[in-house]
């Protein structure tokens, strides 16, 4: 009797498990979405936990009461907005920001673009020479500002650029101790340059091997043989889109500038050279004042927004040539 059972009972055992794989198999659907959700399901949960509640949760603080903690005690309104966009000292890490923005932002744009020209022109080991240009993009900032402080921008005798300058009779330089004259700026400038000169480099490289040769080779049978006139006539304007993507990058890179201000200015008492970002991270991690800390991060983002679509519009990003 037990024995016939236990037939019984592998025999349906037996039938189901067939029934179960056809059914799988019937439903490319479902073995579709199983898929997906598998593969994208982390990101999203990634997304969610690091990126958009965190943004929300910003939101409700910067309207909020949040001192030395990260739930909100009590609703301001637009308390923490007024009172950033008053703060003497926000609105002077805003003009920092202009002013390191004045220097690196056509400083790298034209470099990069003339590196890329000339790397695009060589025409042997050009691989060699776009991967020695690039090679700065994969430093740390921590480790360049550190390296240009300490090493080559010390302001002491056997500093490397007192050094060179010293083989022409010239005085060693303070160059981080005084903001008068404010020399710092060029060690600032000058570390942020040779991070990110190659990765725009690559972009206008992009932007160069997108031209037809074509062109090039009817402008020669016209009698344009001048190197100038064919950048300025053809080079230049087919690069219009990627001048413009290079810019709003530049200008965005450069609100968002803080590791290397950070690291080579600490400790100097310099208040002046202080971007938006550091004067946020001192008031939302230093005074544990979260919801103006907040309140000025989204100032930021608004500004930033408001820059990238007035340049976009004024240059007309994605507009055809003809």
């Amino acid at each position: 009797m037990s024995v016939s059972t236990s037939k019984t009972v592998q025999e349906t055992r037996s039938d189901a498990r067939p029934t179960v794989l056809s059914f799988w198999h019937r439903a490319p659907r479902l073995r579709r979405s199983v898929a997906f959700w598998t593969l994208v399901g982390p990101l999203v949960l990634g997304l969610l936990v690091f990126v958009y509640i965190p943004i929300l949760w910003g939101l409700v603080l910067s309207v909020s009461q949040a001192q030395a903690t990260i739930f909100p005690t009590a609703f301001v309104g637009l308390d923490n907005y007024r009172a950033m966009l008053l703060d003497p000292e926000f609105q002077r890490s805003l003009v920092t920001f202009f002013i390191f923005a004045l220097f690196i932002v056509p400083l790298t744009f034209v470099l990069a673009l003339g590196l890329a020209l000339l790397v695009n022109s060589a025409h042997f080991l050009r691989g060699f020479f776009r991967s020695v240009f690039f090679l700065p993009t994969a430093v740390s900032y921590v480790a360049a500002s550190i390296i240009w402080r300490l090493s080559l921008f010390n302001g002491l005798p056997f500093g490397l650029v007192n050094m060179v300058i010293g083989l022409f009779g010239a005085a060693p330089i303070s160059w981080l101790s005084s903001p008068n004259p404010p020399w710092y700026w060029l060690v600032l400038v000058t570390v942020r340059l040779w991070l990110q000169l190659g990765f725009y480099m690559i972009i206008f490289l992009a932007g160069l091997q997108e031209i037809p040769q074509a062109l090039y080779e009817a402008a020669q049978v016209d009698g344009v043989s001048s190197g100038w006139k064919r950048f300025r006539f053809i080079t230049f304007p087919l690069l219009r889109n990627t001048s413009i993507a290079c810019l709003t990058l530049l200008l965005i890179a450069s609100f968002q500038a803080f590791d290397e201000f950070y690291n080579i200015m600490l400790g100097t008492g310099i208040i002046t050279a202080r971007p938006p970002l550091w004067y946020l991270y001192v008031v939302g991690f230093t005074n544990q004042d979260f919801g103006r800390g907040d309140a000025g991060s989204f100032i930021l983002t608004a500004i930033i927004l408001l820059f990238t679509l007035l340049q976009g519009r004024l240059f007309g990003f994605g507009r055809s040539l003809e």
